[in-house]
């Protein structure tokens, strides 16, 4: 007789999983003295250079007082309709959504800002056949370095925490930001203006796109 339990046996874990993640900081806590070495592992197996790009929302909070909860989540959709071809026409993908951000992954600075091109673009064009008070608006931010892709469901990293710093904090609507590092990854234009703050206690240089 065969063994049905073998049917069912659990697959192993991806290289890049959640599962493996666990498993590796569980060892750094029982082995305090193979912290450098596991280390290395984490960054071996979970370690990608990529473009983050980071989608904001503008307006959360006056079209939910204005309209309602269900009214912003129609809007949300709307916006998801609109980015997610967007992202993947220009070889993106889209790793994660919280509330009204999205989280994407490109394998270049220039896939990533074409993108967002297409994406601001797209939103003036549904613009059109909206009320006024129903108009879609993104605020984005782009990075590029070394980020920790844990399954293509979360991300963590320094790009990444400057990328959201720019399109949830300083970005308006349809404006886009890049970190210096994404800025040197591009030829040079002469649409990208450089500017600077202190934001959370950083001291943050940054590039705005000229439109």
């Amino acid at each position: 007789m065969n063994d049905s339990r073998s049917d069912h046996a659990e697959a192993p874990p991806l290289p890049n999983s959640r599962k493996a993640l666990d498993d590796l900081l569980d060892s750094m806590l029982q082995h305090p003295d193979q912290h450098e070495k596991i280390t290395a592992q984490i960054k071996e197996q979970f370690e990608q250079e990529q473009a983050p790009l980071i989608i904001d929302m503008c307006g959360f909070t006056r079209t939910t007082h204005q309209h309602g909860i269900v009214a912003f989540l129609l809007m949300i959709h709307e916006m998801h309709r609109v980015c997610c071809p967007a992202i993947r026409e220009n070889g993106g993908k889209l790793i994660k959504t919280e509330a009204d951000n999205l989280f994407c992954l490109f394998d270049s600075v220039q896939a990533a800002l074409a993108a967002s091109l297409v994406i601001i673009e797209r939103l003036e064009t549904v613009n059109l056949l909206l009320p006024e008070d129903r108009h879609l608006y993104a605020s984005i931010g782009i990075g590029w370095g070394r980020v920790l892709n844990i399954e293509n469901h979360d991300l963590f990293g320094d790009e990444i925490n400057l990328a959201c710093k720019l399109s949830e904090d300083i970005a308006t609507q349809n404006m886009v930001l890049l970190t210096e590092r994404a800025h040197e990854q591009l030829p040079a234009r002469s649409d990208m203006t450089q500017r600077g703050l202190s934001i959370s206690g950083i001291s943050l240089t940054y590039f705005e796109l000229a439109r």
